[in-house]
């Protein structure tokens, strides 16, 4: 009896859990939106790379190197204009970084370099302090420090090898933040929810499952693309404490169907809504396969007046596509349908290519196709 009762309420147990868990297919808010404010922002510098191998620019061949390194050095005191320079261990570079949202001054972040010359290899560089800007114009950070790079070059008259990219490399932690960009998340009253694949039914589950966690109802599905959010005036702990509890929230994103192709590579994604109308298709290509093998025929031994003669040899193949099937499929037909009936036709990426767009132009499959 107690056997039985145990067993009992670990079904239940069990039950309960599989009812309140998640659905497998949801995902928290903030995997799917972006909130109003709080985004990354673009930094830009010019800068010099020094120390490097005789990999540097060639100054006759990038003037910019040649310009940059004379006005660093009179800043430094040393006057060579008119000057015949003929190094090669510098390189003009750009560098770029992102500037995370709220970062504070003090902060450090990453940096990116790539050449702009003919250099070859940035592998032992340094870059020389470089500002870096905004989109307006401003110095929101600098840059200095020993490149990492992930590659390299190597070769001599007869030939050479390169692994990687040896002229892009990064510095890790390479940029101090000497301005911040002021934001008062706190101040906000409404707060915009930005989904990033726009979509009327996602945009209407996020708001749906908000009021329902949140009370008052403070979000509103203004769009495909916008949730507004309310901020309620008690909230505990503010917009900050709101703005967590949302992003944890979790909901089942939804998307039309679409098919997604890549031609040169021939990868197909499709997603799981793509469905096809009843359609027969058939696939089969005429091949003609000729191989020349000729064959020499030589006279018996002491045969009198024997020559030697070549005899040729043709043999010819043909594939005609008799042994591919006609496979009819089924009137909305699911994802994995649709994959196991065109791989019974024994068609491969390139073929499948063609075959789902001749279903589209039918007007049988139900979902767009997107060629990248």
């Amino acid at each position: 009896m107690l056997a039985t009762r145990s067993l009992a309420a670990a079904i239940i147990l069990t039950f309960l859990a599989m009812v309140a868990a998640p659905p497998a297919a949801a995902s928290r808010i903030k995997d799917v939106v972006n909130f109003e404010g709080i985004r990354d922002n673009m930094l830009i510098g010019y800068g010099l790379v020094v120390g490097l191998a005789g990999t540097g620019d060639s100054l006759r061949n990038a003037p910019f190197t040649r310009q940059s390194l004379e006005s660093m050095l009179e800043r430094l005191g040393v006057n060579t204009r008119g000057a015949n320079l003929n190094t090669n261990n510098v390189a003009a570079v750009m560098v770029t970084a992102s500037l995370p949202p709220f970062s504070i001054q003090g902060n450090r972040i990453d940096v990116s370099i790539s050449t702009m010359g003919d250099a070859n290899d940035l592998r032992g560089g340094t870059l020389l302090v470089t500002p870096l800007m905004g989109a307006d114009g401003e110095v929101y950070a600098v840059a200095q420090g020993p490149i990492a790079t992930g590659g390299f070059t190597a070769g001599g008259q007869g030939g050479g090898v390169t692994k990687g990219v040896p002229t892009t490399g990064m510095i890790s932690n390479g940029a101090i933040i000497e301005r911040s960009i002021e934001f008062d998340l706190a101040a906000l009253e409404k707060v915009k929810i930005s989904l990033r694949n726009p979509d009327f039914t996602t945009a209407r589950r996020i708001a749906r499952v908000i009021n329902k966690n949140i009370s008052g109802t403070p979000a509103q599905a203004i769009n495909p693309s916008i949730v507004q959010l309310t901020i309620p005036a008690a909230y505990p702990g503010g917009t900050m404490a709101l703005l967590t509890d949302i992003e944890q929230l979790r909901v089942t994103p939804d998307q039309p169907a679409n098919v997604v192709i890549d031609e040169s590579s021939g990868i197909i994604v499709m997603g799981k809504d793509v469905r096809v109308s009843t359609v027969a298709i058939a696939q089969g290509n005429l091949t003609i396969r000729v191989t020349e093998t000729p064959q020499v025929s030589q006279p018996n031994p002491f045969s009198q007046g024997g020559t030697t003669q070549t005899v040729p040899r043709t043999d010819i193949e043909i594939e005609d596509g008799t042994e591919k099937k006609l496979t009819v499929l089924k009137n909305s037909v699911s994802l994995d349908e649709l994959v196991n009936g065109l791989n019974a036709l024994g068609v491969g990426p390139a073929d499948m290519i063609s075959i789902l767009q001749a279903i589209k132009a039918a007007g049988a499959l139900q979902a767009d196709i997107t060629v990248m």
